[in-house]
């Protein structure tokens, strides 16, 4: 996808024993930062705004980049389109390094 920037400076540690060699942080949308560009993991609860955010892209998979954030809002590029988010919502979106 052209445009998405990958994040610098994501480290890898060893996972517990029992589970896969790699392991990839996993953090919500509200803690990425301006740039920043992940995929997503999942999308936590459930109604109307879960529904909401899988119509408008946020899915198991997506790649995402934050185009910018102020004040705890957030305007993100999912799928082409760029969206306002505020950081409620976001902590709702569940995302690891791309």
């Amino acid at each position: 996808m052209e445009g998405v920037m990958a994040m610098t400076g994501a480290s890898f540690a060893a996972a517990p024993a029992g589970e896969s060699s790699v392991y990839c942080p996993q953090m919500p949308l509200a803690f990425l930062k301006s740039g920043d560009a992940a995929r997503i993991v999942k999308v936590r609860g459930k109604g109307d705004v879960h529904h909401h955010l899988e119509n408008l892209g946020f899915v198991e998979g997506a790649a995402v980049r934050v185009v910018s954030e102020q004040a705890g809002n957030f305007i993100v590029e999912i799928k082409g389109a760029q969206v306002a988010l505020d950081r409620s919502v976001a902590s709702k979106i569940i995302t690891a390094a791309a």
